[in-house]
């Protein structure tokens, strides 16, 4: 399968596995799927981790841009994320008061000689990384059918 075209994303059952698809980008290939637990083949991260990847390495690319930018001494930023599915009425700054929604917790680590104002800077830059705002922000996904 040829690869499609830059920002485009194509997946499709890889055939090895119940679960397990092939995501294909304009210069990448690589496998998702489900854990074992659930009748995956854990052949690759579930489609949740993917998101929290998509997060995390959006927020340590965009703290290291500004970094570079400003001059700030960063040596690098580790980013933990875990994603949860939390009631409505438990989460004190949601819009959302009834039902379920998810919640993702997202840990930084930075390393180098930062002061408070560059560590306090840097905190503040990664609530603006582009995923996070898309995240953050109302999404419409278009569905429709190809190819009949």
């Amino acid at each position: 399968m040829a690869h499609p075209e830059p920002g485009t994303v194509v997946v499709t059952a890889s055939g090895d596995g119940t679960y397990t698809q092939q995501v294909s980008t304009a210069g990448h290939t690589l496998l998702v799927d489900e854990p074992v637990s659930v009748g995956g083949a854990d052949a690759g991260p579930n489609p949740y981790e993917l998101l929290l990847a998509s997060l995390g390495s959006c927020t340590a690319i965009t703290l290291r841009m500004y970094a570079d930018r400003k001059g700030i001494p960063l040596t690098g930023a580790t980013i933990r994320l875990r994603h949860e599915r939390i009631h409505a009425e438990d989460c004190e700054k949601c819009e959302t008061e009834r039902g379920m929604l998810s919640r993702i917790t997202r840990e930084i680590e930075l390393d180098g000689d930062l002061d408070d104002d560059q560590r306090a800077k840097l905190m503040l830059m990664a609530d603006k990384c582009p995923v996070h705002r898309t995240l953050s922000s109302e999404i419409v996904i278009e569905t429709r059918e190809t190819g009949r």
